[in-house]
């Protein structure tokens, strides 16, 4: 196969689910879809951004030494978020290969958190993301294979040059620069008591430095 002519997308997508919402407004979503996170979203995409990030980290802090839970209702919907130290966020990284449409997408269980993993690929490591599907990336000399599904044998998959995935990464780290920076600009309008909090909590959930 020629890569050549090939041309790759990859992006950090949030994956989405439906539900009734009233703290601050928030786009419509889809269950099982996925959110885009970049510096492109509009002030309704981010509140549901933060939304469904602090709605995945919403439960019970087993910490003697956590701050006393707050009686208001944003508080508290935002307390798992801002108290914890590993923030989850459901998603990963997507990638297509335009030429073909093959879209390697993240699968169940796998957060946008663990997206460094990609680079242990450079190194000769192997990973799955996740199951349902089973998303893969594997080095094979100068090309990384991306397995769409690697719980099924006869599964899809497609190359991408090593220096050409090295640039995709890079591109991923810019967009998640990008939508925290976008976030704290609307936490900032939104909930400027939170800013700090919730704006330290998505740095450390998309792990950047």
């Amino acid at each position: 196969m020629a890569d050549t002519a090939w041309v790759f997308t990859m992006e950090p997508v949030l994956e989405t689910r439906g539900a009734e919402f009233s703290l601050w407004p928030v786009a419509p979503a889809e269950s099982f879809g996925y959110l885009p996170l970049t510096g492109r979203l509009t002030p309704d995409e981010v509140g549901l951004a933060v939304m469904l990030i602090a709605y995945c980290n919403e439960y019970d802090v087993d910490d003697e030494e956590a701050p006393p839970r707050p009686v208001d209702p944003i508080g508290l919907f935002l307390y798992g978020l801002v108290t914890r130290e590993y923030v989850f966020v459901p998603g990963g990284l997507r990638v297509v290969d335009t030429s073909t449409g093959l879209t390697l997408t993240p699968g169940c269980c796998t957060g946008v958190e663990d997206w460094r993993n990609w680079f242990l690929v450079f190194d000769g490591d192997s990973f799955v993301g996740g199951h349902d599907p089973a998303d893969a990336a594997e080095r094979h000399g100068d090309v990384v294979r991306l397995t769409l599904d690697a719980d099924k044998a006869d599964s899809p998959f497609f190359d991408v040059p090593v220096d050409q995935l090295r640039e995709l990464l890079t591109q991923a780290e810019r967009d998640l620069v990008d939508f925290h920076a976008l976030a704290t600009d609307w936490l900032r309008r939104q909930l400027p008591e939170q800013t700090d909090a919730v704006s330290a909590a998505l740095h450390r959930a998309l792990d950047l430095r």
